[in-house]
């Protein structure tokens, strides 16, 4: 009698070899650290397009329901032959009060920008509350439109409807519009620089002179640099032009 048919012992064949069963196990494990992979990288995915492209859908919807809702209505050619272009104003601008916290109170329009909409101005600086679902932020406790010292905005550059995408383009000289729905405010660019998250001397009453009394009327806009990254802050500086009634007609500026 062989081997393979002696009594009481299993055939040859029916033990699996001790490699192979090794060999299975860590097939096996492979097998699910791919999937595991498939799926953290198509998370990774959707997280991107949520935050690269979605959150600017719902932010632009959301940025122009603000504007609408505040009154503003964008003006073209017609709108110069309808109600004329505004002429600046001798007398000292108005100022509005600094709002409660999150209040909508006005717009930024930058003809550079061209295809940019008008975009909401709030007030806060904070992301949850204001940046990520309002626009563009108000540094509270700097001066409000119009207003002797440092109208100061900060904004994303990416995401959430990124209104200081462009701000690199912007050059000297360049307008900026801001509206409210008594006045027109015409700031032009003087300068721009790139400085570190810490240096609030960019938004100091006086632009980078901490401790001196103001005695023109700024702006300032500042947002991360580079692009998606929060290394540095990319900032622009400005100086008011002119100001007019929004009763006077609409800025040539907005009209081309």
């Amino acid at each position: 009698m062989t081997a393979a048919t002696t009594p009481g012992r299993p055939a040859a064949h029916a033990r699996p070899p001790r490699a192979r069963r090794g060999g299975g196990v860590v097939y096996g494990v492979i097998g699910v650290l791919g999937e595991l992979l498939i799926t953290v990288g198509v998370l990774l995915l959707g997280f991107l397009v949520w935050q690269l492209w979605w959150t600017d859908v719902e932010g632009d919807a959301a940025q122009a329901q603000i504007v609408r809702d505040l009154g503003y209505v964008a003006p073209t050619p017609a709108t110069s032959q309808d109600d004329g272009v505004a002429d600046p104003s001798t007398e000292d601008p108005p100022v509005l009060a600094e709002p409660e916290h999150a209040v909508s109170f006005a717009t930024l329009t930058v003809p550079r920008w061209e295809g940019e909409p008008a975009r909401p101005i709030s007030q806060g600086t904070d992301r949850p509350t204001v940046l990520d679902v309002l626009g563009i932020g108000h540094y509270e406790g700097t001066a409000m439109p119009g207003g002797v010292g440092n109208f100061a905005l900060a904004g994303h550059r990416v995401t959430f409807g990124k209104p200081f995408n462009r701000i690199e383009e912007l050059q000297v000289g360049d307008p900026l519009v801001v509206w409210t729905p008594d006045a027109w405010y015409v700031y032009r660019v003087t300068s721009s620089e790139v400085v570190m998250p810490a240096d609030v001397r960019v938004i100091e009453p006086v632009p980078n002179e901490p401790g001196v009394e103001p005695t023109e009327r700024y702006i300032t806009l500042t947002t991360c640099h580079p692009m998606f990254s929060a290394r540095e802050r990319y900032i622009v500086h400005g100086v008011l032009d002119y100001w007019a009634p929004t009763s006077s007609g609409t800025p040539a500026e907005l009209l081309g």
